[in-house]
């Protein structure tokens, strides 16, 4: 009988007839639920098993030989990446760099402009501190910086092996890369403050090293510690829309600054206390003081704020790498699979499957609101209401479309500001911003396209339904874009009430025939197109596949800059040529959505 026992077990058993892996093992697999606090929390999780069994050393030195067969073809494949990066930055890259140059020198001249970058200079810093924390902890939620690869997880990590040992390493090689790119981007930015003449390149650069060093690192820490414990994570999506609307005040807050010729005593004095507030509140303002001190600013104790700055990192990093080893297998599972998944379809180019993968992790399961409204009575309404009640039950959809309606009327404010060809450069910027607005509201086109069996609930033709698609981004699109004009209209440009909503029936037309657009068409990739620069067939392709976005910004820039409408005191005939054009973009748009759709349905014809 208990031999019968024996074989009918499930457990694997030792040349000494003692069953492995023991019992605790199966409770690091985190396979139940979080029961409201980590699993990783449990101090008892390293030790699963009594070092008799461990074999850690064997496991990896297996690995190691295995691994070094296909070391070499490794190496190889990232050589050739590196060199065509390198070749295509020297190539394309060094022209754009010595006119950057050049036209930041003429800036240097001027010193109006080099008083206004000094005055920004505190808010843009703690800005792309504060931007690199929300980006380290959202990119958590679905990567972080251990990402092990499936089949590592599905062996190494199932043998009776010391975490610790397995993804230590992972995450040590994700912050030493993320310090490498802080390192470049500090030295970039002191070449950027000698160029405008805002500091010697010397003291620049050894004052941006902290920053540059520090602040990737505590990023990291910030991002394991949201990867390994649900209650972080959940945190994280709970105050990423006020994260956001912080880091929407302080580029205003550094705009107002620019902008602001000679101050007055009041708002010189409100802008020192913001400033000093903000420099003291945490590292991102200890990590600006430094560089404020290269510059000539007022940072009188920045040799504190630095050591703050080092001490404060040591300590995270050094708790963040003693707990990387404690981080749940069915999170690492998750990441994998998503990172998986996003790398498969960026090699074939599918940017919106990449993106639906990267959207089902971050939102982990996450429930919307249930709000709904009231039932229209006509079926010719129901798209309309669809639409909307999605809108409703995603709100984050309608606030980043307001943020990105809002960042393109203060780019429009810029380009009125300006003449000639930076008028049109800044005009197309404006435009583009709005663009990726109205298009956040096309996000049920998008669901509906890319499955056409969707559809089938609708009594409309297919047609039909994404013209009907087009209806609420363009009215709610046209409401976001009026309420962003109204700081215009009270400083006397009354016409931003009818150019701003003017652009966004366009813009919904192209964000439906964007997602109509299809399959993505690879082969555009391989037509042998030989020019004297080199294959152009990779530019035919990303013509193809922004072939909406680009008609449409460059219609409307032709046809708002050639009107004369942004001019001051233009006559109301200057009117006619935006509006005929907005009429006839968007009519285009539509024609060639029904053809798309035509071939959509019926690829054989």
């Amino acid at each position: 009988m208990s031999g019968s026992a024996d074989r009918l077990s499930d457990k694997p058993r030792r040349e000494d007839g003692e069953d492995w892996p023991p019992g605790p093992v199966a409770a690091r697999d985190d396979a139940g639920p979080d029961h409201g606090a980590d699993a990783a929390d449990d101090p008892a999780a390293d030790a699963a098993w009594s070092p008799e069994y461990d074999r850690t050393r064997e496991t990896l030195r297996w690995l190691r030989d295995k691994r070094r067969a296909h070391r070499g073809q490794r190496n190889r494949d990232l050589a050739v990446t590196a060199y065509a990066v390198l070749l295509l930055g020297v190539g394309y890259g060094s022209t754009l760099g010595y006119r950057f140059a050049q036209r930041l020198g003429h800036l240097a001249a001027d010193d109006h402009t080099c008083e206004a970058i000094r005055r920004a200079l505190p808010a843009v810093l703690i800005l792309l501190a504060c931007g690199l924390a929300v980006l380290a902890a959202r990119d958590a939620l679905w990567r972080g910086p251990v990402l092990v690869s499936r089949p590592d997880l599905s062996w190494p990590l199932a043998q009776p092996v010391r975490r610790e040992r397995m993804l230590r390493p992972a995450f040590r090689l994700t912050a030493s890369l993320m310090t490498l790119g802080g390192v470049l981007c500090a030295v970039g930015g002191a070449v950027l403050l000698r160029l405008t003449g805002s500091a010697p390149l010397g003291p620049a650069l050894a004052l941006s090293l902290p920053a540059g060093v520090c602040l990737p690192l505590l990023a990291a820490a910030l991002a394991l510690h949201v990867e390994r414990r649900a209650r972080w994570a959940r945190r994280v999506r709970k105050l990423t829309p006020y994260a956001v609307l912080l880091l929407v005040a302080l580029a205003g807050q550094a705009a107002w600054a620019a902008s602001a010729d000679r101050p007055a005593d009041g708002q010189r004095a409100v802008l020192r206390v913001l400033e000093a507030a903000e420099l003291w509140s945490g590292p991102w303002g200890w990590a600006a003081q430094p560089v404020l001190h290269a510059t000539g600013g007022h940072a009188p104790g920045w040799p504190v704020a630095t050591a703050l700055l080092v001490a404060v990192t040591a300590a995270a990093v050094s708790h963040a790498h003693r707990s990387a080893g404690t981080i749940p297998t069915r999170r690492l599972r998750a990441r994998a699979a998503t990172a998986a998944t996003v790398a498969s379809v960026l090699w074939s180019v599918e940017l919106r499957a990449a993106k639906l993968a990267v959207a089902e992790a971050l939102a982990d399961g996450a429930s919307g609101t249930r709000r709904r409204l009231p039932a229209p009575r006509s079926r010719r309404l129901v798209v309309v209401w669809r639409d909307a009640v999605a809108l409703l039950r995603a709100p984050g959809r309608l606030v980043g479309a307001a943020l990105w309606i809002a960042a393109g009327a203060g780019t429009a404010s810029v380009a009125v500001a300006s003449e000639g060809a930076a008028r049109l450069v800044v005009l197309a910027v404006a435009l583009a911003l709005g663009w990726f607005g109205v298009g956040r509201l096309a996000e049920t086109a998008r669901l509906e396209a890319d499955d056409l069996r969707r559809s089938s609930w609708s009594p409309f033709r297919f047609r039909g339904l994404m013209f009907q698609h087009a209806l609420v981004p363009a009215a709610l699109g046209a409401v976001l874009a009026a309420l962003a004009a109204v700081p215009f209209a009270l400083y006397g440009g009354e016409r931003a009430l009818l150019l701003m909503p003017l652009c966004a029936p366009p813009f919904a037309a192209a964000a439906v025939l964007a997602a109509v657009r299809g399959p993505v068409r690879t082969e555009l990739m391989s037509l042998g197109l030989v020019t004297p620069a080199g294959d152009a067939s990779a530019f035919v392709f990303l013509f193809w596949y922004a072939a909406p976005f680009l008609t449409t910004v460059t219609s409307l820039t032709a046809g708002l800059a050639r009107s004369g409408a942004l001019d001051p005191g233009a006559p109301a005939e200057a009117l006619l040529r935006p509006v005929m054009t907005t009429l006839t973009l968007t009519a285009g748009l539509l024609f060639a959505t029904a053809r798309r759709v035509k071939k959509l349905l019926h690829p054989v014809d």
